[in-house]
């Protein structure tokens, strides 16, 4: 028989399992991350969703709404929802293409340039606090194991990372 522990009385918590659970501790990451994004962009009006889509379309000009909603992860209509507002804050342009008339392809507006390069030394600097008490090589690390969880073959600079 199980012996039931003391209450918690301090500020200690214990988390059993949930300790060597990957995604409680992916969880508490991004918790983490989102708390920090979130000062860092105060006054801003950014969200975490909205300046990753403005970086895939800064690298990726002309991608198809569908691509970079799956690649983000985002649900179809959050990302429609997401296009139509950055459409009409004259951020990004829309167009359909002439091969698929049912796919929409996305660019960056030259608004939508000036503002993801306006954004990108706040987001290095939040970039930078994320890693927290890890060292370079442990940042390293940590996000080339992730991208190997995450199936996503590529590094930061669009190349494989073993080039």
């Amino acid at each position: 028989m199980r012996k039931v522990p003391e209450p918690a009385r301090d500020a200690v918590v214990r988390y059993g399992h949930l300790s060597d659970s990957l995604g409680f501790l992916l969880r508490l990451a991004q918790l983490q991350s989102f708390a920090d994004f979130f000062r860092a962009f105060e006054g801003e009006e950014v969200r975490p969703g909205e300046i990753s889509v403005l970086m895939v379309l800064y690298e990726n000009p002309g991608i198809r709404q569908g691509l970079l909603a799956r690649a983000l992860s985002i649900k179809r209509a959050h990302m429609t929802k997401m296009v139509r507002q950055m459409e009409a804050d004259g951020l990004i342009t829309r167009r359909v293409p002439e091969d698929d008339k049912r796919a929409m392809e996305l660019r960056l507006t030259a608004l939508g340039q000036a503002r993801i390069t306006a954004l990108m030394p706040t987001f290095v600097d939040h970039e930078s606090r994320d890693a927290g008490c890890l060292d370079g090589a442990e940042a390293a690390e940590l996000k080339r194991l992730l991208r190997k969880l995450l199936a996503l073959p590529l590094d930061s600079k669009g190349g494989t990372p073993d080039e």
